[in-house]
């Protein structure tokens, strides 16, 4: 018999007697359906309304049937050995919310109407619900018209600029306050700014751990923005003591511990922030969602666009606050903007989209390589379908397939005979795992090598911070009537960043995108890291030209600074340049290649390895000054850089940075890439 069937999803179908028919989606996936139940329902778990209506060859316009050609492949799984046919007809070919009518003529009088795709009601339409697990404020399934997306990611991006308005209005000019308020030396203001700027991207690891085990990601964030409010505010109060107790306080015991107090809290608050914040901007987008997929890509490059406008006010208005005003005002404006942005990130609760715990990723990590060490005489299977594996609680999709690299800790997932698969579930986490916990410790590792490659990269741009403005204070700082501060010459690197952002997403992204006609992104993440590792070279190769030159015509005038300022603008730009690929693309490779479980941890990898690149330059630092200065010798960075070579520092760091591209081209070429299984 055939039949017509009338709903807010319109198909055509023809079925005859079978109860059941099945297809092999575009992912070779077998679905089998019932035609007496809800189309829906039927299909398992994992698939997402996107894969439902392509394989099934609907079209979202609407405006016609599709080919043949897009019919699903339909196997034969009933006795009679009867096939089916579905097609797609346009939105408005059948009234909506409208059940079966009748079957057509040949129609037996026995028969009795049944449908095959009941009417969906609003709440169960697929449409209106993100596809990817998320929920809202109140634990259910979120709503796409009224949660997440860009009105969410306003919010959550007003959030990072504030934060980086702070962070950078205290960092970024830092290295003087040390030295000329704390009395510090050249190269111990230097190391103790790279020290805490390392802490600030170390700390997020503890602020990932937190959010993905016990807070979620929005608790976190409002958790660690109250400590660094608390530590703007302890910092303000340290640059008013010299004013409010006698200044002989200035620099000593009690006004050092209270500046690196309220530092160092302001470093602990920076490590939820950073470790989440830009994940859970991310999460406003349904991963199940291609269009949503690409805005999320968007968002990559307007979340550094914010936190380069706050960089941008940071080393222009603060930085002039702080000179000419005071340091106790340059501290508390950003301090009151901190409040009131955390404030603002709290009212904007319920338009938020908010992931599912799924527990401690380090845990899990954990335990498969313990499992895997007390399994080490355990000889690995061929077939890998023998490893032990357990239905997911969650989505389909967050199964995670069986690769054949380190081997070694597929041992975690080895059931041994002798205690039987019925035993296998009882067994202890510790010493058996799943073929999924292996596989992202296996996504981790595979990471790595891209993840070494940035920490240098990392040490190259805290020059910007540190010995770009020591190098800076010795050069003529006179531009016409004015006196630029030493730190206002990283506008150009801020400026730079806040210009090229809307060029790549505007202009480079999409013409990449019609010239390869690949990677969605335009430029894949591996090549963006590429070209921004090869500018990072070009910039320490200008800066060591340029403090060459410094010298020279600094002895020549007898000592006196005979090299405009402004020689410094395009290092900081080519290191702005270089930011806008690196950066941005290793938050994104970082946050795109972890598990699902395991954002927050994947963000923070980035994180870290700006944390490892502020340490590298520390210690750097230290062994050059160490090895320099021996036997009484100026070194090449003294506290009077015209008797130093900080050229030959730069020119050594661009050196490092030639062999870490070197080795960044070796491993992108062998990197497979992390991709959910089936």
């Amino acid at each position: 018999m055939e039949w017509v069937f009338k709903s807010d999803i319109s198909l055509q179908g023809m079925v005859e007697n079978s109860p059941s028919y099945e297809y092999t989606d575009r992912y070779n996936k077998p679905w089998i359906v019932n035609y007496e139940k809800d189309v829906r329902e039927a299909l398992t778990e994992d698939a997402s309304e996107w894969d439902f209506e392509s394989v099934l060859g609907f079209r979202r316009e609407g405006v016609s049937p599709p080919h043949s050609h897009h019919a699903p492949k339909l196997a034969n799984t009933s006795s009679t050995g009867n096939r089916y046919r579905f097609m797609a007809q346009p939105e408005n070919y059948f009234q909506p919310n409208y059940p079966v009518i009748s079957p057509l003529p040949n129609m037996e009088a026995g028969d009795e109407e049944r449908p095959l795709i009941h009417y969906l009601h609003p709440q169960d339409e697929g449409s209106q619900y993100t596809c990817d697990g998320t929920v809202d404020i109140n634990k259910q399934p979120a709503l796409k018209q009224s949660t997440g997306n860009w009105r969410a990611c306003l919010l959550i991006l007003g959030a990072e600029f504030s934060e980086c308005l702070a962070f950078f209005g205290v960092g970024i000019n830092l290295v003087t306050y040390l030295m000329r308020v704390l009395q510090e030396s050249n190269v111990d203001a230097a190391r103790n700014v790279s020290t805490w700027a390392g802490t600030c991207f170390f700390t997020p690891l503890i602020g990932a751990f937190l959010a993905d085990t016990y807070f979620g990601r929005y608790w976190t964030v409002v958790i660690f923005t109250s400590f660094f409010a608390f530590g703007m505010l302890g910092l303000t109060g340290s640059a008013w003591l010299p004013l409010l107790l006698d200044s002989s306080y200035n620099g000593g015991g009690i006004h050092r511990v209270a500046v690196y107090l309220g530092l160092y809290l302001v470093a602990l608050g920076a490590g939820g922030i950073k470790a989440c914040i830009s994940a859970f901007g991310a999460d406003q987008f349904d991963s199940a969602d291609p269009a949503e997929r690409v805005r999320k890509g968007s968002f990559f490059n307007w979340f550094f666009f914010s936190i380069n406008m706050g960089s941008l006010l940071s080393s222009t208005v603060l930085v002039w606050v702080q000179e000419n005003i005071g340091w106790g005002v340059g501290f508390a404006i950003p301090m009151v903007l901190t409040v009131f942005s955390l404030t603002v990130f709290v009212a904007g609760r319920k338009v938020y989209r908010y992931k599912k715990l799924e527990g401690s990723p380090l845990t899990s990590v954990s335990q498969v390589v313990v499992a895997a060490v007390r399994n080490h005489h355990l000889t690995l299977l061929d077939d890998a379908s023998a490893l032990h594996e357990v239905p997911s609680p969650n989505e389909a999709n967050s199964k995670i397939g069986h690769t054949c690299q380190f081997r070694f800790f597929d041992k975690a997932a080895i059931v041994v005979p002798s205690s039987g698969e019925k035993s296998a579930s009882s067994t202890s986490s510790w010493r058996l795992c799943t073929v999924s916990q292996v596989e992202e410790l296996k996504m981790l590792l595979r990471m790595f090598p891209v993840w070494s490659s940035m920490v240098l990269f990392f040490a190259v741009t805290e020059q910007k911070s540190s010995t770009f403005i020591e190098q800076g204070m010795v050069m003529d700082k006179r531009v016409g009537p004015f006196t630029v501060p030493p730190a206002s010459l990283a506008t150009f690197h801020t400026l730079t960043i806040v210009v090229g952002i809307p060029i790549y997403d505007a202009m480079v992204a999409p013409l990449a995108r019609r010239v390869t006609g690949g990677d969605e992104r335009g430029v894949s993440q591996l090549q963006r890291l590429g070209v921004g590792l090869a500018l990072s070279v070009a910039a320490m190769a200008y800066a060591a030209m340029v403090e060459a030159r410094r010298l020279v015509l600094t002895r020549a005038a007898g000592g006196r600074p005979a090299m405009s300022i402004l020689w410094q603008a395009p290092a900081f730009a080519v290191i702005g340049a270089a930011e806008v690929f690196t950066t941005i693309g290793a938050l994104e490779f970082f946050y795109d290649q972890s598990p699902d479980g395991m954002k927050s941890l994947g963000t923070s990898l980035a994180h870290l390895a700006i944390a490892a690149g502020s340490y590298l330059n520390s210690a750097v630092l230290g062994a050059v000054a160490a090895i320099t200065a021996r036997g009484g010798a100026a070194g090449w960075i003294p506290d009077d850089l015209n008797e130093g070579h900080l050229d030959y520092f730069f020119w050594l760091i661009a050196a490092l940075s030639v062999v870490n591209l070197l080795h960044f081209l070796h491993c992108s070429r062998r990197y497979r890439g992390n991709k959910m299984a089936s």
